[in-house]
């Protein structure tokens, strides 16, 4: 009990950490602006291509479905009904992931000045520079290619008996917030120099709070226009959660106890 008690606080941090990042808006307005223009740029391409797949979707779905020509009406329409609405879950996973990482790579100024104001509030050792443009590009595509697994793997979920029309949604919330969680709290940790499996391992102890935020942020991306205000409280959120999670593993280190020598013949 007191374990599950344990795993909802840090949900629920996670989630206040997002809550602190739009907090952000009141203290440096300025910048939290600047945020929205690489946002609002590219939220109007994914959601052009969603438009665009939900009108071609009746095509889609006939063309993947031609054995059920011959069926009896209405299993046909129920059938393709439920192949489309699973691809469109699966879309919305890939579209989440894919705004994220294609907004960070052509915002990488702007949102380095946000998460460096987020670390000079908190203080303590403060990098003096991002990652850089290709280094960004880099991370982006990397996002978008594990959004087109998670986004195949809602699409299979959905194909489960019975459950598959809430557990594909449901998952795809999950992975799509996990991922999001990952990407947009990776700037602190490999601005000063940390890797990728250790930054992994140093999260891995917070997986509650990664979950809280992530999924907080996945809907907020899925309420109208929510995407674009909402990435910049993200990065700030995310910036809250990285520093949350390196200051854990200092003083872990710190308090953990050292190896004495033996004594040598």
């Amino acid at each position: 009990m007191a374990r599950l008690a344990g795993v909802a606080g840090g949900f629920f941090t996670g989630v206040g950490m997002l809550l602190h990042g739009f907090g952000l808006w009141a203290r440096r307005p300025g910048i939290m602006l600047l945020g929205l223009i690489p946002a609002a740029i590219v939220f109007i391409g994914v959601i052009g291509a969603l438009v665009a797949l939900g009108f071609g979707m009746p095509t889609l779905t006939d063309w993947l479905t031609p054995f059920a020509d011959d069926w009896v009406a209405p299993w046909p329409d129920v059938l393709r009904a439920a192949v489309g609405a699973i691809l469109f879950a699966a879309a919305i996973v890939l579209a989440a992931v894919t705004f994220t990482a294609l907004t960070l790579a052509v915002g990488d100024p702007f949102y380095e000045r946000i998460w460096h104001a987020v670390e000079l509030e908190v203080g303590g050792s403060v990098p003096d520079h991002g990652l850089g443009f290709w280094r960004s590009v880099r991370d982006s595509l990397k996002l978008i290619g594990l959004g087109f697994v998670a986004a195949i793997g809602v699409a299979l979920s959905g194909l489960v008996p019975v459950v598959g029309a809430v557990l594909a949604p449901t998952l795809g919330v999950v992975l799509s917030g996990r991922l999001l969680a990952l990407e947009l709290s990776s700037r602190p940790f490999e601005a000063r120099g940390i890797a990728g499996p250790t930054r992994r391992a140093i999260l891995r102890g917070h997986r509650a709070q990664v979950l809280g935020f992530g999924i907080a942020t996945q809907l907020c991306f899925m309420v109208p226009l929510g995407a674009v205000f909402a990435m910049p409280a993200a990065v700030a959120g995310a910036t809250l959660l990285a520093r949350s999670a390196l200051d854990a593993a200092v003083a872990a280190a710190a308090s953990a106890p050292q190896p004495t020598r033996s004594a040598q013949g």
